[in-house]
């Protein structure tokens, strides 16, 4: 077999065989093949495209380029959940705890942020001595004994994705359906679960602008999840302002701590409760939507989703007080209003601009060597649709910078439209896709 004749063939528009991106993903994992080639197959597919059976085969054989993580040793159906990243999103954090406490266990692996969206694993280190890393046995431990860990993830989970994602980052193949598809299902099935459940976002602050293309992708994810054996739904949710209210590290875990206490802004609330009901059905917890949702209700009522969460942070290493006294978060030491100049409706509010105001701040990182500020960001005082009087605070950033504070100010404002009337209301879950 030939890197030439896979290349051609591709070219031609023919459909490879599972054999030949067998040969091609281990070939180029091992730096048997070279960039130019696989560059040059990457063009091919982007102009080509995949067929359903091409893209199965390009997820499994990059899912099984490294470890495949057996989680056999814990007990009851695996849900994993994945987020396709956004502003203020903060999920994981409130919806584990409550998930795990109405019985489904979750074992997860997590990234830190790069850019404007924030990382999970940074926003958990908001929590002093938190730490990700466990031993694979210290992980099955944990999910056995309080029904949630959470680690980072490995070098050696599917590295042909990794490789293959900064070849196509530099080779303007990115954005291909299929690519994006089998780059995101090879690392959920690489990491063990028996069921996903995607959290695919739409609008300015997502990766998907347009809705059209976030269903694509959350059907393409479907397939090759169901085609892989494994349970898998897609929601797709708005991202087209940040998720809540906060958006920073260490507000962003004040604000889930608040949803487990049953203060949440409403469409994180929503989406925890619609992702966890996804994650019951898929679970066997419950037999229906309504009854799900009654189950998660019940425990962040009864406060046992609180105390899981305590419970996770302590076996983390983390101090599980700053659940129940959030104040011991970092905390910047400037705080400043952001004041609206006219009166009227907000029309717009830019969700990407928003995520860059925290990057400004300190709260993300420009490069993965970059240290980030944990008590760095904003809060928003006002959504698209509400009213505000000239001089009413728009948002209020957290900063240890004046300077910079200024800056992101600045930036706050042009990414914040004010009319005379109230724009349409949009739904906030787009769709559930099963």
């Amino acid at each position: 077999m030939r890197m030439y004749d896979i290349i051609l063939k591709k070219r031609n528009g023919g459909e490879l065989t599972g054999e030949e991106i067998d040969f091609f993903v281990e070939g180029y994992t091992k730096g048997e093949i070279p960039d130019y080639q696989a560059s040059a197959l990457m063009m091919a597919v982007y102009f080509r495209k995949m067929t359903e059976g091409e893209t199965l085969a390009l997820t499994m054989a990059m899912a099984h380029s490294g470890d495949m993580l057996d989680l056999s040793g814990i007990r009851g159906v695996k849900v994993d959940k994945h987020s396709t990243g956004g502003v203020g999103d903060k999920t994981s954090i409130a919806l584990a705890p409550m998930v795990a406490a109405c019985g489904i266990p979750v074992a997860k692996m997590s990234g830190r942020g790069l850019g404007h969206t924030g990382g999970t694993i940074d926003k958990l280190e908001s929590f002093p001595g938190f730490s990700t890393g466990l031993s694979k046995s210290q992980f099955i431990e944990n999910v056995n004994r309080i029904g949630i860990a959470i680690m980072g993830q490995t070098a050696d989970l599917a590295p042909a994705d990794k490789k293959l994602y900064a070849l196509r980052d530099v080779t303007a193949t990115v954005d291909n359906m299929s690519l994006i598809a089998s780059s995101i299902m090879s690392k959920k099935l690489a990491a063990g679960a028996d069921a996903i459940v995607l959290d695919v976002k739409t609008g300015s602050g997502a990766f998907m602008k347009a809705e059209d293309d976030a269903r694509a992708l959350a059907e393409e994810m479907v397939k090759i999840g169901k085609n892989a054996g494994r349970r898998t739904i897609a929601v797709i949710s708005d991202m087209d302002q940040p998720l809540g209210f906060a958006v920073g590290n260490a507000l962003e875990v004040r604000e889930a701590i608040d949803t487990l206490n049953g203060r949440g802004p409403e469409d994180f609330t929503k989406l925890c409760m619609t992702l966890g009901s996804q994650m019951l059905l898929a679970g066997g917890r419950a037999g229906s939507v309504e009854e799900a949702e009654g189950l998660l209700k019940e425990a962040v009522k009864d406060g046992s989703a609180l105390s899981r969460l305590a419970d996770f942070v302590e076996a983390q290493g983390g101090d599980s007080s700053v659940v129940y006294h959030p104040e011991k978060l970092p905390r910047a030491s400037v705080v400043l209003p952001v004041a609206a100049p006219v009166s009227g409706f907000v029309s717009r509010i830019a969700c990407d601009e928003v995520g860059v105001c925290s990057l400004i701040l300190g709260g993300g990182r420009e490069t993965k060597e970059s240290v980030i500020d944990l008590s760095v960001g904003l809060v928003l005082q006002k959504k698209t649709g509400d009213y505000v009087r000239a001089g009413e605070p728009l948002a209020f950033l957290h900063a240890n910078d004046e300077g910079k504070a200024r800056e992101a100010e600045k930036r706050f404002l042009a990414a914040c439209s004010i009319a005379d009337a109230a724009p349409e209301k949009t739904p906030f879950i787009k769709a559930v896709i099963s």
